[in-house]
């Protein structure tokens, strides 16, 4: 079994991912716990979060969570963040890839959750996790919302990929390089998007991990596929006519990303305590392995009576 896959099972054509990671966004932490627009509990969304977390993969390769990870960039909400996630992280033993957004402020975050100076500097890193190589980008712009890679950024994220990695490499941002269908989204754009494209293309970049939308969303850019993770604090109600989309404290969700050589999934995990049948389970997988392939086939894929 590769490392970070949590399942020896290879019933079809694909064999197990060699990675699997944990695509987390958008936590809107608060000094002193307090709720977000005084309506909604991020700290206790998250918790069921992280439970969710260590209950789907026992192994992942990392946990990558994008952007906003406080509302108001206040050093003790960044405090509180870390004091919630580096127990799970430790738990499972990953690393975590923490990820700047718009609303966070880069001093704080690089000091109270980075142990780092408390520079404006873009809070940016390469992971190499067994060959798969992560790049967090800084999208966030001081003083402003919307999305933005300056020269500097560019510059040092063509340095790091003219050398490819073995499995490849995924990019972690925070603002998507993607259309948004609500169009409060499109002013709070990512600048420069051209500009990234050409660094993009000819790379050997698999995927983008964004966040920022706070609903789940999937498209492609300069070639290469773009998921985002919808928000743990609250999400967007897309489900009104594009004007009326606003916010709900329900829904939240994080990715279970598979690493395989030839793609790379996605799967939006839901955040709820909903009644679950108990009839696949770990014996049902043993005894499925216990069978040839076309015994398998036998016993769950013919229809009965036919």
């Amino acid at each position: 079994m590769s490392a970070g896959t949590g399942s020896a099972y290879a019933f079809g054509r694909h064999r197990p991912a060699s990675h699997v990671l944990i695509h987390v966004s958008d936590p809107h932490f608060l000094a002193g716990g307090a709720r977000l627009g005084g309506r909604y509990d991020v700290e206790a969304n998250f918790a069921r979060t992280l439970a969710a977390i260590r209950a789907v993969h026992p192994n992942p390769a990392a946990i990558v969570v994008t952007g906003d990870l406080a509302d108001l960039g206040e050093p003790d909400a960044y405090r509180r963040l870390r004091a919630a996630v580096e127990p799970v992280a430790a738990e499972l033993g990953a690393p975590v890839i923490w990820v700047a957004g718009n609303h966070d402020e880069r001093p704080a975050l690089r000091r109270d959750l980075l142990d780092l100076a408390p520079t404006e500097e873009p809070v940016t890193g390469v992971w190499d996790l067994d060959g798969l190589r992560v790049v967090a980008l800084d999208t966030s712009v001081p003083g402003w919302h919307h999305g933005d890679l300056d020269a500097a950024q560019r510059n040092w994220l063509r340095e790091v990929l003219a050398v490819p990695a073995p499995h490849g490499t995924l990019l972690a941002m925070h603002h998507p390089p993607l259309p948004s269908h609500l169009p409060l989204f499109d002013i709070l754009e990512l600048r420069h998007q051209d500009e990234l494209a050409d660094i993009i293309r000819g790379s050997d970049v698999r995927g983008i991990l964004a966040g920022h939308l706070h609903y789940s969303s999937h498209g492609t850019f300069a070639g290469v596929p773009v998921s985002v993770a919808s928000a743990t604090c609250y999400t967007m109600n897309v489900a009104l006519p594009a004007a009326d989309v606003n916010g709900m404290d329900a829904a939240q969700a994080f990715q279970l990303v598979h690493v395989h050589p030839d793609t790379i999934t996605h799967s939006v995990v839901p955040v709820t305590d909903a009644a679950t049948g108990s009839y696949f389970s770990e014996e049902w997988l043993e005894r499925m392995a216990g069978l040839t392939p076309e015994g398998r086939l036998e016993a769950f894929s013919r229809k009965p009576g036919r």
